[in-house]
């Protein structure tokens, strides 16, 4: 099954980076500084951020439907991360080393199915959850933490 997995693009955080923490704050965003590797995954990037890198905590509505499984939450963006990662049948090494919770849905937001696996084990998840024609994406989180890491799409 051919498969895609894509961060956020950058656009969508246009202009934060060039805030001071003040602004930030009064937007309920938190500059912070990577103080270990792994610990601070980008969503743009779909890469941890090296310690040392400076990075923006922010709320993010990453499922933007019009059914009760509409959701956001807490996410990390590298301010250095220019393009949107975008991995065709290969699943980023950010993923491959944690344990994620996989939620499929159909194509209008519908969840469909869900399950826990680690990151090793994801592209089976991703084959088995598209066997089902209905399921139109997946949404991929961090099962520990709960937050957001990235979409996969059919190719």
């Amino acid at each position: 099954m051919a498969y895609r997995i894509t961060g956020l693009p950058p656009k969508l955080f246009d202009g934060l980076s060039a805030l001071d923490d003040e602004a930030l704050q009064a937007r309920g965003i938190r500059r912070v500084i990577a103080d270990a590797h792994p610990g601070y995954p980008c969503r743009i990037s779909l890469q941890d951020a090296a310690v040392g890198e400076s990075l923006l905590l922010l709320w993010h509505e990453h499922h933007a439907v019009d059914t009760p499984y509409r959701s956001g939450g807490p996410i990390f963006i590298r301010e250095t991360a220019t393009e949107a990662s975008m991995q065709r049948d290969a699943v980023p090494e950010q993923q491959r080393s944690r344990l994620l919770s996989v939620r499929a849905y159909d194509r209008q937001g519908w969840m469909l199915d869900a399950d826990v696996a680690e990151g090793a084990d994801l592209e089976s998840l991703i084959a088995r959850f598209f066997a089902n024609p209905q399921v139109g994406y997946l949404h991929i989180h961090n099962a520990r933490r709960g937050c957001y890491a990235c979409r996969v799409d059919r190719d």
